[in-house]
Order: C-alpha cells, then structure tokens, then sequence
C-alpha cells in the first residue's frame, strides 16, 4: 500500500511540473529563511550561556532619583552599570547569599613593548582575582586562583599571546606597558595566565586582563570613594537567593553604607546576567547589547515566510484538488473509506515538504556566507545540528506537512463519489473562497513587510542625514590614549600640522563625539542663588575645540587666549544643563558661580545643544571644561580631497614629533556612524528576508495564474474568436488578483503602522510615519501583483485559439 502511495505521488509530481517545481522550490526557500533566522535568533538569545552558574550571576546597577520619581517609575533607562569601587565588598560583608563579586574597571588601551615590536593594544580591562570564581573563562596556562591576585599580573588570550609570542609559551614572559590614564604607571608586566578566546556569544569583549591590584597600587584611593565612577561590579549568589527580598534590603543598605559624597538621591539595583544582553536598559554599558523588539521583529517575520509557502502549498493544492475528483471518485466506489484517503493524501503532502526540507538544507548551506555577511556573526549548519535540536526540525518538516496537507486532504477525502462521476461539485466554490481569503491574508503580510522595509530605510537615512550640531565632515581623528608625551608636544603639534595649506585647524580634546566621555557632579549657581549639584556629560577639550567643531554659541563667548583665566575658572555648558539648573533662557547662566572638579569660577558661555551621542538617546545636559593637558584626541579638520597626501603628511610630523608612538587615525564620520552598526544590520536583515517573503508570494501567485489560466482555456478561446484583444483577456484574467490584493492594503496599513510605530519607540529622534508609505507599500504591492500574473495571462492571451478550443 505505501509502495502504491509513493507510486502516484511521484506520478503526480511528473505530472504537473510547473506545480510541483512551485511548490518544492517556494516551500524549500520558505523553510530555508525559516531556519536562517532561527540560527539568528537562536545565536542572540545564547548570550552568556557558556556561563555555568550563569543563572546565578547578578550586577549593580547605580542611579539617582528622589523617593517621588523611585516610585513613579520601574524603569532602568536612567540607571548606570558604571558606578564606584567600593559597593561590591560592602555588598559581601552585608549580604551572606552572596558567595564571590568581581569588579573590573572599563576598557583601556596600553602600549605594549616586546624586544624592538611596539604596538597599541586596545580592549584591555582591569579585572579582579575573583573573575574565574564567576564566569566560566578557562585558563589554558596559569592557575585561575593566582593569575589575577599581584600587581603588573597579564592573562592574555590565546590570539593576543600568539601576536606577541607566536607558538611558544607565553606563561612567566614579559611585556612592557606605558601608563594607563590615571589606573596604572608604566612597568613590566607579567604573563600569569593565557585563555580561550571568549566565546562570540559574549556579552563582554576584550583581549588582556590585567590585575585590579594594578590600578589599586595606582590610585588607591578611588577603591574606597562611593562618589567615583570607574568600576563595573559583578557577583555570584547561593542558590537561595530571592532577588524581590534582596532587592527591598537594598534601601537600608545605602543608607547605612553610602558616603555623603553619593548625594541624597543615590541608589543601586540589581540586574540578572541572562537579562544583560537583551533585555537591559541601563546606560554605560561594558559590553555588548542587542534590542529584545528586534529579536520579536526577525521571529515574526521568518514565521510570515514560512506562513507564506505554506499558503502557496494550500493554494495550489485546494486549486488542483478538482482535477483528482474522479481519481477520488473511482476509489470512493470501488471501497476506499475516508481515512485512508486522508492518510494518502497527507503522505502526498509530507513527501513534497521532505523534497522541500532538502532544498531548504541546499539553500541554508550556500546562504550561510551572505547571512553571516548580513548579521556580522559566525553562524554555521553544524552548531544548530545535533542530538537536541534534529528532533525539533524533524518536528517542523512533520508539522509543516501536516498543517500544508491537512485542508487538500479532507476536502478531496469528503467528495461524494456519486456526484463526482456525474460532474457536480459543490466544494469548489469552497475552495475557491479559501483560495482567495490566503492570498488576501498573504498579501497583507507582504505588504506589511514592503511598509516596513520603507520606514526602515526612512529611519536609518534620517539618522545619516540629520543635522548633529557639529562638523563631522573631513574630521580626521587621532588617538594617543592620553599620552603624557604628546600632550607635552601639542602646541608643537598644533603649529606644525596647521602650517599644512591642506588642514583647516586643529583640536586636543579627551572626548570627541561619539567617544567615550567621563560624568560627574557640578555645582551652578541657581536662579535662587543657591549652589546646586547636579550630574552631566563632561568634554574636557582644549581652547579650540568649540570653533573647530563648529559649535554654535547661543549666549556667552567661547574660551579665549585674550582671557588666561579661562584655563582655570571659566565654564563653558550647552543648553540642556543651563535648563537642568533652573534658566529657561540660556543667557540667563552666563556669570552664575561654578565648581567642578577642583576648578571653580563663572559660566561663560552656553552651546547650542548637539547630538554628542547617537540620536538613540535626546541631548543631555554637557559640560564642556577648558582642560589643556587631559587630552586622548588630536581632531584634524582637513580641507582637501587627495586625503592620500595629506594623511603620509600627517604621519610624517607625528614620527617626527612623537616616535614613541603609533599613529593612529580613524575619521569622526565613520566612527560616529558606527554607533549604528546594529540598526544597519537590521535594515540589511529586514530587507532581505521581506525581499524573500514577497518572491515566495509571488510564486504561489504565478501558480495560482497558471491554474486560472488553464481553467479558462476554452473561454480564452472563445473570447479571442469573437474578437476579444490580449489587452481586455490580460485584464479578464487579472482584475479578481487585483481585487484581492487591494483588499489586502486595507487589512495590512493599520497592522503594519502599530507595528512600525512600536519599533520607532526605539529612537530618541524619528522620521514620522507618513501615509503615503503606506499608499506607496500598495501600489507595490499590485505592480508585483500584475508583473506577476501578466506573464502568465498574456501568455494564455497569445494561445492560437483553435488550440484552445480543442483542450480539455
């Protein structure tokens, strides 16, 4: 009997290639961009796994509020994960269900020096001796109990060992490394430990650790200061911990342990490891993060495909279901019951999603490149194959085929053979109806997908194209990672590049925008009178930077050479600070008192506010200190296009000025943008696979055409004889698809304009969602409709009508 099943089945695929090429090929791709985004999405929600005690791992998280706003809100967008040394140990004493806290301070960038090889490694972080008591990091040479306890101790990864020491053993050498901005003085370091390289499902990035006792002996102080922010804290729980009780100790605990220097608004929460990644909205993050909406945006949109073929499979199968009702008719007489059609059937289905299964696998292994390409990722087949997850893709292929089969199935099971051989049958136009409802409700979802395809590259141009209140054209960037050296030569720097016809000007700063800038605490004077505190963004830049930039002052003057006083008691802020202590009109601060770290005096100007970040996040409240000589940037405003020159130009004076140093460049449009790299990905994901869903439509459309087509045959015919042009036949076969589609235009706008509006919720500053997107999404929609089923219809139109007479 089964023998006999896949006998017709195959019979019936031989026989109506074009359906069957259709179906296999749609639902094979179909299935294929199902699993691409499965291993995606899959990847994204693997962050952090590798972890063992994973699920027992917990942060701190530091924020300043009143009790009134506390208890308004349960949101963490305020909140920093960078906060101060000194709460982890407070925390361990307090709290005996914490076993281990790690706290590592953020990433740094050191000269290393081996023999006559000098280079700038970047990504180093200060990390306690704790860290391989918490995280699941294996060590391949060294002990993890020692390898981070004395100062000057290195744990290299095995890629940054292999730079430095090739294949030998890196266990006990040296390297050599300058000072770390205020964390560590020049020294030699000591190799105590290497390990794996950190998994690509890491939240935290870097290449070297270096011992916190390091940066301890540096500045000891700061390790007992509640009010300094340079640390990162970690910890590892026992088993019964219950973090709603942890949580409502907390409180007390800072009013018990916190200085006078934390301000009266200070407070801390915790945030499980697992949420880091996705579900985190905390600011000044350590490492990576990702968007839980895009997650939900990338599995909606593999399900709407795999939901697309499988319509196309129903479609085309409830369409040909009339053309076997004889075939089910004959069996009926001669003793076939109902269940053993169904089960014939339902096979049929199942060996068409098989055939589509090994297509899809043919696709997934030749897309991996581009999808890897696409998401920035190292996906591959073989790390989402094995004993667990078979099972479940064996599920999908079962289920697929079921779902796909089950309708054609029972509709062909429930025909009365009576009436079948006798030419009637009341369950097309049943048919027919399910036909058009799926490719209404197919169609609404590519129409949804063109929408947001549209608003996305909306969003992604405007972030591109928005003015950011600053120049970042022509911008070169150079860093020296605050090198004492180079600061020393910055006038001679300065004088000499600025001689070059071919450089406009130039700046020191130690942030530019789009880096990383430090917070902290100013004291203004207030429209009452009073000294108050409040926290802010800090870019210290030296006596050019505002001009160089082109910031606009709105009130005030900038920082001048005709006034020394400047370097030590003037204050430059931008308008969202002069409006966070209290003056509507920014002119109004201009003169007010100031003290900042250690540096006190007037007010003198005010910025218009610029988009020093990315416009993820509104422009917050900035001050920007005269600070001469705590700079990492040289920014170089060039004005010519053979950038070629002009760069070896650049290089030449810097060898010449600083030789110690590499010069390192990049451009502040380029960096900046790079903020953005994860939307981008989006945008390239979206696209591609909205792109792909709306070809699977199609193909079920050009099969359904082909259908009509062949039904109306002898009508074709007929018409062309009395005289009927290709024109007015075209237009007979494709007005009802046009009708459908149209209808869908009006299911899929409000879907896909919540949608899209949620998704936009995302950034500070976004395009509106304007109507005629959704008009220009439609009218889409129908010229892919019409191409579609045009080149079915005219070829039908073009048929010799005697031969469309003499069909049956």
């Amino acid at each position: 009997m089964f023998k006999n099943y896949l006998k017709i089945a195959y019979r019936n695929l031989l026989k109506k290639k074009v359906y069957s090429f259709i179906n296999i090929l749609g639902l094979g791709i179909g299935m294929a961009c199902c699993v691409l985004i499965f291993m995606f999405v899959q990847d994204e929600l693997s962050y952090d796994q590798f972890n063992e005690k994973g699920d027992r791992i917990y942060r701190v998280v530091h924020g300043y509020f009143s009790e009134d706003e506390q208890a308004e809100s349960n949101s963490r967008e305020n909140y920093w994960v960078w906060g101060n040394a000194p709460v982890g140990p407070a925390l361990e004493l307090d709290f005996p269900e914490i076993e281990k806290v790690v706290r590592f301070s953020g990433k740094a960038d050191i000269l290393f020096t081996i023999g006559d090889q000098t280079q700038q490694e970047e990504g180093i972080v200060f990390m306690d001796s704790t860290v391989f008591d918490v995280f699941s990091w294996e060590l391949v040479e060294g002990d993890p109990q020692k390898a981070l306890v004395a100062p000057y101790s290195i744990v290299l990864s095995e890629s940054t060992a292999k730079k430095y020491f090739g294949d030998q053993e890196a266990l006990g050498k040296t390297l050599k490394g300058s000072d770390v901005a205020g964390r560590a003085n020049p020294g030699d370091y000591t190799v105590t430990g290497v390990m794996k390289d950190l998994p690509s499902n890491s939240h935290l990035k870097f290449n070297t650790l270096l011992s916190l006792s390091t940066f301890h002996q540096s500045r000891p102080t700061v390790f007992d200061a509640w009010g300094y922010v340079d640390t990162y804290t970690y910890f590892l729980v026992n088993d019964q911990f219950d973090q709603q009780a942890f949580e409502a100790k907390l409180p007390e605990f800072i009013a018990r342990r916190a200085s006078e220097e934390n301000g009266p608004n200070y407070t801390i929460g915790i945030e499980p490891l697992k949420d880091v990644y996705l579900n985190s909205e905390v600011q000044r993050q350590p490492g990576e993060t990702a968007s839980l909406t895009n997650i939900y945006v990338f599995s909606v949109i593999g399900l709407f495909i795999l939901g697309i073929a499988i319509i196309n499979f129903m479609n085309l199968s409830t369409a040909r279901s009339m053309e076997r009702a004889k075939e089910v008719g004959i069996r009926k007489s001669i003793g076939a019951d109902k269940n053993s059609l169904i089960f014939q059937f339902l096979g049929e289905s199942l060996v068409i999603v098989i055939l589509s299964a090994i297509v899809a696998v043919i696709f997934v292994s030749l897309a991996m490149p581009l999808m890897n390409q696409l998401t920035g990722k190292e996906l591959m087949l073989n790390s989402i194959l094995n004993w667990q997850t078979i099972p479940f893709f064996l599920g999908i292929v079962l289920v697929v085929g079921l779902l796909a089969g089950s309708y054609p199935a029972l509709v062909l099971s429930s025909f009365r053979p009576v009436s079948i051989l006798k030419g009637i049958n009341k369950s097309d136009a049943k048919g027919a109806n399910l036909r058009k409802g799926l490719v209404v409700f197919q169609f609404s979802l590519s129409i949804a997908l063109i929408a947001g395809t549209i608003i996305v590259y909306n969003q992604m141009s405007h972030l591109l194209d928005k003015d950011m209140g600053f120049d970042k054209e022509q911008m070169l960037i150079v860093d020296y990672n605050y090198d004492e050296q180079v600061n020393n030569v910055s006038s001679a720097l300065e004088n000499e590049l600025e001689n070059n016809p071919n450089i406009a000007s130039v700046a020191f700063s130690r942030s530019v925008p789009g880096s990383h800038f430090p917070n902290a605490g100013t004291t203004i004077e207030n429209p009452e009178g009073e000294m108050v505190m409040q926290g802010q963004a800090i870019f210290q830049v030296g006596l050019d930077f505002i001009d160089h930039f082109d910031l606009e002052l709105v009130a005030g003057r900038s920082y001048s050479r005709d006034y020394p006083s400047d370097s030590t008691s003037a204050l430059v802020v931008n308008e969202a600070a002069a409006r966070q202590y209290g003056y509507s009109n920014p002119a109004d601060i201009v003169g007010k008192k100031f003290d900042q770290w250690g540096r006190a005096g007037e007010v003198i100007g005010v910025v218009k506010d610029f988009n020093y970040i990315s416009l993820h996040n509104t422009v917050e409240p900035l001050t920007l200190p005269f600070e001469a000589y705590a700079s990492r940037y040289m920014s170089l405003k060039l004005n010519t296009e053979n950038l070629p020159v002009t760069l070896s130009e650049i290089e030449n004076v810097w060898k010449e000025l600083a030789p110690h140093r590499p010069f390192i460049y990049s451009f502040l449009d380029e960096d900046f943008n790079s903020q953005y790299e994860s939307d981008f990905r989006f945008r390239q994901i979206f696209t591609t696979f909205s792109v792909l869903a709306i070809m699977i439509a199609c193909l079920g459309l050009l099969g359904l055409a082909t259908y009509t087509a062949e039904q109306r045959t002898k009508e074709i015919g007929i018409r062309k004889v009395l005289g009927a042009d290709v024109g007015s036949i075209v237009g007979l076969l494709s007005k009802d698809f046009i009708k459908l589609v149209l209808i869908a235009i009006l299911v899929a706008t409000p879907l896909a304009w919540f949608a899209m509006n949620k998704w936009l919720e995302g950034f500070a500053y976004k395009v509106p969602l304007h109507w005629w997107v959704f008009l220009v999404a439609g009218v889409l929609a129908v010229i892919v409709a019409l191409v579609t089923i045009s080149f079915q219809a005219i070829k039908a139109a073009m048929m010799n009508p005697v031969n469309s007479l003499k069909s049956e």
